[in-house]
């Protein structure tokens, strides 16, 4: 089925990517534009006006539900986000689909197959009421932030893992992602150092450097070297993680 599609992401690299895979498994469908912002995404979809949107949540200038409720034309919107499921469940029963990052083949595949679906059945739900049910759950999600993480959403290659935050032995940040370290391996999430930090239970994992949080039960000794610097060693890992001279009255008493 022939579509005329929208593409809006912050992050370009992200952006382009989902566009390439749009190409490259809707190949009847085109993609008439990629915006990096909100405002850029609205005057896309006026200029276009795309059969489908595939819009970030969070963008500068305007957010994805904002660009969303000033749509005024038939259009299908995928909110593209981060955040959970359950968090996000209101879209599924109103026929409006999401996408969480990082977005696998194998869902997006599912997300063109209900787009063709519904694309042959008329006209999009009406927006207004989505964006109310959105809006609701995703304040009850804020009301719940205060409680410290327990799972973590992560990704190795094209899999997504649902990892238990206690089996985690340390976070470090790697360029645009932060490593998640456990004993079966190496994932990656999106969420930066300095928001798991506040995340976290701080009496379980903490801060040693700008870019690594550790899990103190894994900590199997510290080293002190001659000029005071600290030297952690971690159950099961050959590696070693250096405290920056910030943190190291957290060890004074080990």
């Amino acid at each position: 089925m022939k579509a005329k599609l929208l593409v809006a992401d912050d992050e370009a690299e992200l952006a382009a990517d989902l566009h390439q895979r749009l190409q490259r498994l809707w190949p009847q469908a085109t993609v008439a534009g990629v915006a990096r912002n909100g405002p850029e995404a609205r005057a896309l979809l006026q200029e276009r006006r795309p059969d489908v949107a595939f819009l970030d949540i969070r963008m500068p200038g305007m957010s994805g539900l904002e660009v969303a409720a000033q749509i005024d034309f038939p259009c299908h919107v995928v909110f593209v986000t981060a955040y959970d499921q359950y968090a996000v469940e209101a879209f599924e029963r109103e026929a409006v689909d999401y996408l969480l990052k990082p977005v696998s083949d194998e869902r997006l595949v599912q997300t063109i197959d209900r787009l063709q679906r519904l694309l042959a059945g008329g006209e999009p739900p009406a927006m207004r009421a989505l964006l109310e049910r959105l809006e609701q759950t995703l304040g009850a999600q804020a009301a719940d932030a205060a409680q410290p993480l327990r799972w973590i959403r992560a990704s190795a290659g094209e899999r997504l893992r649902l990892l238990p935050v206690d089996e985690v032995d340390y976070f470090q940040a790697r360029d645009k992602y932060t490593s998640v370290l456990t004993a079966e391996g190496e994932f990656l999430i999106r969420t930066p150092v300095r928001e798991l930090a506040a995340q976290l239970d701080g009496g379980r994992f903490w801060q040693i450097h700008r870019a690594t949080i550790v899990n103190v039960a894994r900590v199997a000794a510290v080293t002190r070297d001659f000029g005071g610097r600290l030297t952690l060693t971690l159950r099961g890992r050959e590696e070693s993680l250096t405290v920056s001279r910030r943190y190291t009255h957290l060890f004074e008493r080990m």
